[in-house]
């Protein structure tokens, strides 16, 4: 066997493992995205995903199921039952941000389909094309529902925060008992409004991420995985001081639940319960739908109009780019400053 015999076999041995290695990683693919990915983003894409297949299955009489889990599941979809799809929820009334997260979640697990090997590249292309709609576009397609008459605001997102004025934010803040649960709840409003946290994040804080003798509050965004600290605002150290001395809470999760009566429990308070909650405390003092994302929207909003610099509201509040925090610094400018209408 002379050595170009000798190379070719080798050549095809390298084919048949590469092709091998290809046949493994197409069966993990999907398995291998979802490990890098967080507990909350995993169970927000699965429900997108059975939305797409409750589609599927009214709007094209089509059975599928297991997009989540199963790359062979996609086989068929094309990128004409993804625009169906887009349409179909601007039918039934979806919000228009919805929309796009439902879409932008078919396109991703389209996207690992490919590489599996399941969709081919003639129909993932046009699929890539499919878009969502901007914000001007948003706006053009919830006035033309209002004008039809069309049912519109389908989904978990609100169209607009509530605003919370400054006199509103002291009554929530202050007007909370002298209880347990009132102690708690100042506490809880408190890292909202005046430190603008997420509330998942406030879900994982802990007794001892609070430090009362240096002022510090330490945490996590899981969101952008990012340890921060920040100074405790005067509120809420105090509110903290109060808080924790209380009887048995020396350790553990930070927020605990209560129970009926109004007395804390030993389990911390779910993201679910948070919401609850802050929706419950808006209600006491006539604000309808306050949510924990109107606390985060409100101290955004308040510390741009105190001339905050972009890059500073940026880290302080945990975003990965400048396109939120620069949001509201825009919108907190005197658009006429400066304006001279007579000498």
């Amino acid at each position: 066997m002379d050595i170009r015999q000798i190379e070719q076999g080798r050549g095809g041995e390298i084919e048949r493992a590469g092709q091998a290695a290809n046949a493994v990683a197409a069966r993990y693919v999907f398995a291998d995205y979802q490990r890098r990915r967080a507990a909350h983003t995993l169970r927000r894409q699965r429900a997108d995903l059975a939305l797409f297949e409750r589609f599927l299955q009214e709007a094209a009489d089509l059975s599928v199921s297991d997009l989540f889990s199963r790359a062979d599941a996609w086989r068929g979809i094309t990128w004409g039952l993804v625009q169906a799809f887009v349409n179909w929820q601007i039918g039934i009334g979806y919000a228009v941000g919805s929309i796009n997260i439902h879409l932008s979640t078919v396109k991703t697990y389209a996207r690992l389909a490919f590489r599996a090997g399941v969709i081919d590249a003639g129909e993932h292309a046009p699929i890539r094309t499919v878009t969502g709609y901007t914000h001007r576009e948003s706006q053009n397609l919830d006035a033309l529902r209002e004008v039809q008459g069309a049912r519109q605001r389908l989904g978990a997102k609100k169209a607009a925060p509530v605003r919370l004025s400054e006199d509103l934010i002291s009554a929530l803040k202050q007007g909370q008992p002298d209880t347990p649960q009132g102690r708690r709840d100042t506490l809880l409003l408190c890292l909202l409004l005046d430190h603008g946290l997420r509330c998942g994040e406030i879900a994982l804080l802990r007794v001892e991420h609070i430090d009362l003798e240096t002022h510090e509050l330490r945490f996590f965004r899981p969101k952008v995985a990012k340890d921060q600290t920040h100074w405790l605002t005067p509120d809420t150290f105090r509110a903290a001081s109060r808080y924790l001395g209380l009887d048995a809470l020396d350790a553990g999760l930070l927020l605990r639940a209560s129970r009926k009566g109004g007395a804390l429990s030993k389990a911390g308070m779910s993201t679910r319960a948070i919401t609850l909650r802050v929706e419950t405390l808006g209600l006491r003092l006539g604000v309808v739908g306050l949510s924990a994302h109107d606390g985060r929207h409100a101290w955004a909003t308040r510390a741009a109009r105190s001339g905050t610099d972009p890059f500073a509201l940026q880290e302080a509040g945990g975003w990965s780019s400048l396109a939120m925090p620069r949001r509201y610094v825009e919108a907190a400018q005197i658009a006429n400053e400066g304006v001279m209408l007579r000498k």
